[in-house]
């Protein structure tokens, strides 16, 4: 039998695989609870409360949002208000400099710059060279009938996608690549994470950019560089160079997680693989039941700024607040058997797998065609996708790898094996 009052969150490997017996079990007890054994971290676990957190930036900070109570913090907390500690001493922070960790009004005044790259023509633009970046990966290895998912298709797809999104230069994608890959934020294993682990775009982001400003072209590094405040101030490009390096960072790692679950289950339901074979209408359906039951962000952060309540549960000033997205896409008191796979589930995009409120993910709408892309084109050119045996072991005794962070939730790897078409 399982403790999970006893084990702590942040650390214990068996909450890697599956951290949904885990939530479940909080969120039976309360669905705002303190975890003694995790750091004194109160998780919110339940549906409404998370919506409640999410969207109240008066009482609760976005400072800790990508790492939680590590470090911690750089103050003793003092008193039922800790905004002026909060602001006094937010260059402590790590990542502090980053769209994700910025509060109202430095977060809606900077995400204002960030508008342009995600237009309607700039997505469909997007899409056009999703379709033959597709075909081009699955070419690599479509004689072969196998692959690795993730790194062989996932994470290239993400990756390459987000880079043409923002206009980096082909040369420079393998370089960007291996950098990104080497990040492990949020990880189980104790590993240090620095003030900036995206220190290492920094320097080819100020060189397109600056580049930009000189010779303009017609790309999102130019819709970028031109970027102006809501006031018509011009951002120095440090600020701009800070929102390409993170949405480059973010975009692509979530990203090939969700491409990864979405075709683990595929391989898996061969009864799932022969409907979506058969009707592409239920593609989005099913991408938006994958995004609730497998949303790659595991835990997202929040500060509480003041003294509050939040489900009848008060919150002192100063504490560190995990907002579970996935607990709340399988609250029962949301989603009828929360735990089960329903591609004509009526209310799944009522899921929060992108965030809500002012920092709801920007990359969504990417993300879904992406998604879209990937499937339509793998049924296209593949009969009989299934999982390797010789790699994750027969059915029903499959072993799969997960990554050990507490940040995200993604299969380290994964194995398939098919029948070419054409």
């Amino acid at each position: 039998m399982n403790d999970f009052d006893t084990k702590d969150y942040f650390t214990d490997p068996s909450f890697v695989a599956d951290p949904h017996p885990f939530f479940d079990h909080h969120r039976s007890k309360c669905p705002v609870r303190r975890l003694e054994a995790s750091q004194n971290v109160i998780a919110v676990t339940g549906y409404d409360e998370v919506l409640a957190v999410l969207r109240d930036t008066a009482n609760f900070s976005n400072i800790v949002a990508p790492i939680g109570p590590f470090p911690p913090l750089p103050f003793t907390v003092d008193g039922d208000d800790i905004n002026g500690q909060i602001d006094a001493h937010r260059e402590q922070f790590p990542m502090y400099e980053h769209l994700v960790t910025m509060d109202p009004p430095q977060h809606s005044r900077t995400r204002r710059l960030v508008s342009g790259l995600f237009t309607p023509r700039r997505l469909d633009e997007n899409e056009h060279f999703m379709w033959a970046l597709s075909d081009r990966l699955i070419d690599q290895f479509h004689a072969s009938g196998k692959f690795e998912a993730l790194f062989g298709y996932g994470v290239p797809f993400a990756l390459l996608t987000i880079a043409d999104l923002l206009g980096v230069p082909a040369e420079h994608h393998e370089s960007f690549a291996r950098h990104l890959n080497a990040q492990k934020v949020g990880s189980t294993e104790g590993e240090s994470l620095g003030t900036n682990p995206l220190e290492f775009l920094d320097e080819k982001f100020t060189e397109f950019l600056e580049d930009r400003r000189r010779e303009p072209r017609a790309d999102a590094l130019t819709i970028l560089a031109d970027a102006k405040y809501p006031d018509g101030k011009v951002p120095d490009v440090v600020e701009l160079v800070r929102i390409a390096t993170f949405l480059f960072g973010a975009g692509q790692d979530t990203t090939a997680r969700l491409i990864t679950s979405m075709l683990l289950q595929i391989a898996e339901n061969h009864d799932l693989q022969k409907q979506l074979r058969e009707d592409r209408s239920l593609i989005p359906p099913f991408i938006e039941e994958m995004l609730r039951m497998e949303g790659p962000v595991k835990s997202d952060f929040r500060l509480a700024r003041k003294t509050t309540t939040v489900g009848d549960v008060e919150i002192p000033a100063g504490t560190v607040v995990m907002v579970s997205l996935p607990a709340a896409n399988r609250d029962p008191a949301r989603f009828e058997k929360p735990h089960e796979l329903r591609i004509d589930r009526e209310n799944a995009r009522e899921h929060i797998a992108f965030g809500r409120g002012v920092h709801s993910c920007p990359g969504g709408p990417l993300a879904r065609v992406e998604a879209r892309v990937t499937i339509e084109r793998i049924l296209d050119r593949m009969h009989d996708l299934r999982v390797s045996e010789a790699e994750h072991g027969p059915a029903h005794e499959r072993e799969f790898r997960y990554e050990p962070t507490y940040i995200l939730r993604g299969l380290a790897e994964l194995h398939l094996e098919f029948t070419p078409v054409g």
